[in-house]
């Protein structure tokens, strides 16, 4: 993120990486590696949330994580009541490059035996290990987006890119169903 960027996203009541500590509320953490071509995709959605936050409540945090799994375990051992991940996601079906999915992930999904790499992000680590250390799972989803191009390289394959706003109102829509069933 630029500095412009970070100055836009706290000035909309999202937070930039390293903001400080926080507890409760609604974390969309966008992850992968944007040196391998459409791995970028999380973070691209992040960068677009924070661009285009309208179809985001007040308070919801999006921030771009990168590869830095160990900065998003911290974040949530301080406190979040609902974790939406963006990332790239293995094709389903006949699913196309492109296609956005949404999973519903819970702690039976998860392995708590898995390693967590302090340089490197594997979501599902990062998960699996919030109970060893002393957290728990919050209400957590996934909205992915099947890759066509995961070889090393910068910027995400047409497809991909195109699908970065249709992930923005999945998000969107999915803390607005969530909301409204809390209430």
């Amino acid at each position: 993120m630029t500095a412009d960027s970070r100055a836009r996203t706290a000035a909309q009541g999202t937070a930039p990486p390293g903001d400080g500590e926080r507890t409760g509320g609604v974390l969309v953490a966008g992850v992968g590696n944007l040196f391998l071509h459409d791995d970028g995709f999380g973070p691209e959605v992040a960068r677009h949330l924070a661009d285009h936050p309208q179809p985001l409540a007040p308070g919801v945090r999006v921030v771009d994580y990168g590869i830095r799994g160990m900065h998003l375990a911290y974040d949530l051992l301080a406190g979040v009541d609902t974790l939406v991940l963006v990332d790239t996601v293995p094709a389903g079906g006949n699913s196309a490059p492109g296609s956005i999915r949404v999973l519903r992930v819970s702690a039976a999904d998860l392995n708590g035996s898995a390693m967590l790499d302090p340089h490197g992000m594997d979501p599902a680590a990062v998960l699996g290990r919030l109970r060893s250390m002393g957290g728990s799972l919050p209400a957590t989803y996934v909205v992915g987006c099947v890759p066509a191009d995961l070889s090393e390289g910068i910027g995400l394959s047409a497809a991909v890119a195109a699908a970065v706003p249709k992930a923005a109102a999945a998000v969107g829509s999915l803390l607005g169903q969530h909301s409204s069933t809390a209430s």
